[in-house]
């Protein structure tokens, strides 16, 4: 006869809840929120509503914790097999599957609801959001860089939110979404250095492996790309020495986080990747100074 295992309290399930989602680890939070924020800065000329500022901020953390629920579901059968990942609420058997997907369509109907006093341009642009959000964990199986993937994922905020400060997405934010597209695969693939001899023997695609032995080369080439690109998107909407001086600041972390990288040691890989969000926040902050000073 089967013994079923009891269910958990319900103080012991939110905090499995709460690791599902990944509120534990605020990094993945902060790389969403940093590009949607420079892209409220710009698209509301400095002065975004701070009502439309507060739905994005919200909007993110639950899009964010939704596509972690989904992320896991998707690679319950795998994460038990890395190191890094066998302790996960799904891969330990600790939540259920179909526990799992409740949390994620609650999530994700709670991020819809939250964006209903938006116009019609954004409520249209939440669609593909989802199904980006939703879908990344899936091109692992074939995608060869998923990551280029999942930074479109990550940046759809950025459309988003010009659709909502402006009512239409200009040529200059689907620039800095492709930005996002290259930083998202310098950051993520310090990441997946850190798990490359795990995916190697499970069989999922990264680009830390389709780099190989380029791949600290290539993670310096998608940073310059990101920083050039928003560079350019900066001065062609009026930005001045004091963006520029952000952006020199986080070229500095950049370099910093070649000197992580470059042996390839998995925990300072891992390190970079958390770093990451210093370089959102000086590219931030640079932005929104700037604004403040003209």
């Amino acid at each position: 006869m089967t013994t079923l295992t009891p269910p958990l309290p319900l103080r012991e399930r939110l905090a499995e809840y709460k690791k599902l989602m990944r509120l534990d680890k605020p990094i993945g939070i902060l790389l969403l929120l940093w590009p949607t924020f420079w892209a409220l800065w710009v698209a509301g000329d400095g002065r975004p509503a701070p009502w439309i500022v507060a739905i994005f901020a919200i909007g993110t953390v639950l899009m964010r914790s939704a596509g972690c629920v989904i992320n896991d579901y998707a690679d319950k059968d795998f994460d038990g097999h890395v190191e890094r990942t066998r302790n996960r609420p799904l891969a330990a058997k600790r939540v259920s599957p179909k526990e799992a997907l409740w949390l994620a369509a609650g999530l994700a109907a709670a991020s819809f609801l939250l964006i209903l006093p938006l116009n019609g341009l954004t409520l249209a642009m939440s669609v593909p959001a989802v199904f980006l959000a939703g879908s990344y964990p899936y091109t692992k199986r074939f995608l060869a860089i998923p990551q280029a993937y999942l930074g479109i994922a990550f940046g759809f905020g950025i459309p988003m939110a010009f659709a909502a400060c402006r009512g239409e997405i200009p040529f200059a934010a689907w620039m800095m979404l492709l930005a996002n597209v290259f930083w998202a695969v310098a950051y993520d693939t310090e990441y997946a250095m850190v798990d490359r001899p795990d995916d190697l023997k499970i069989g999922i695609k990264t680009s830390a492996i389709t780099f190989g032995r380029f791949d600290v080369l290539a993670v310096m080439i998608c940073y310059a790309l990101t920083l050039s690109i928003l560079g350019w998107v900066g001065l062609s909407t009026g930005a001045g020495a004091v963006f520029l001086a952000g952006l020199a600041v986080s070229v500095g972390i950049v370099v910093y986080h070649y000197t992580l990288i470059r042996e390839r040691d998995r925990p300072k890989c891992f390190k970079a990747f958390l770093h990451n969000n210093w370089v959102g926040a000086a590219i931030f902050a640079g932005w929104v100074l700037d604004y403040w000073l003209r």
